[in-house]
């Protein structure tokens, strides 16, 4: 009988888009920007199961209510990935990288950065579970017999006591208290950064053309520089 422990008092301890089922599993389930049968994956032997929209406060939530329990040792990516924030490529590059500078290394969505976790909580995420990645798929016979597999793998609870870390919402936040993302805002946070990046290249440009200009402007004043030179010079001779 492998061991079990309390999670923190009134776990899940963060809201937001979910269901929850045993809190002894050692199965947790995202969903990514799908929306299957939540509480049904629960039913199947999920501890908790739920979207997760953005690569930052969406994913800072998940992290939040997998530490502060104990017993969950995994966690089943599946659905569809979300367009521009990429929170399931962020969500897997952060359990494997970490973070560097609020940065989630190898991150590929539009704004994968980290304010609400320490580095000590990201830590204890990356030490307690294990990621189990089958992105894309929606099958919820796929769903729940993967859920079987890991629940007949299951190591016993983590060695350590729930960890509690507090998620703050920003103000004008685009989530909501129930997770919902805006409409478009996947698009509109990949557009706004590909404008920092052309804002940038435009900026390397103007001192690309200021170099060039200075060298150019230097080619003219040398040429003129020597032929002055060499007309004094020449008079010099001419009146020898």
């Amino acid at each position: 009988m492998v061991e079990k422990k309390s999670p923190a008092s009134g776990w899940p301890i963060v809201q937001g888009d979910f269901h929850t089922g045993d809190a002894q599993s050692c199965v947790g389930v995202v969903t990514m920007g799908s929306h299957l049968d939540e509480q049904g994956i629960c039913d199947a032997g999920a501890a908790i199961a739920g979207s997760c929209k953005t690569e930052n406060l969406g994913l800072e939530k998940v992290i939040a209510n997998v530490i502060s329990n104990p017993n969950i040792r995994f966690i089943l990516c599946c659905g569809t990935e979300v367009k521009g924030h990429l929170s399931g490529q962020s969500f897997i590059a952060l359990h494997a990288g970490g973070v560097s500078g609020g940065k989630i290394v190898g991150a590929e969505g539009a704004i994968p950065f980290i304010e609400n976790l320490s580095d000590e909580a990201i830590k204890r995420f990356q030490e307690q579970v294990e990621i189990v990645n089958i992105m894309e798929s929606e099958d919820m016979g796929t769903i729940k017999a993967k859920i079987n597999e890991l629940k007949a793998r299951d190591p016993g609870a983590f060695g350590a006591e729930p960890m509690i870390v507090e998620v703050k919402e920003a103000a004008g936040a685009a989530e909501e208290m129930t997770g919902e993302v805006q409409p478009l805002s996947g698009e509109l946070a990949l557009i706004h950064a590909r404008m920092k990046i052309i804002e940038r290249m435009v900026t390397d440009i103007g001192y690309r053309n200021k170099f060039a200009a200075g060298v150019y402007s230097g080619k003219v004043e040398g040429v003129m520089i020597g032929l002055i030179v060499s007309f004094v010079i020449l008079g010099f001779i001419l009146l020898g």
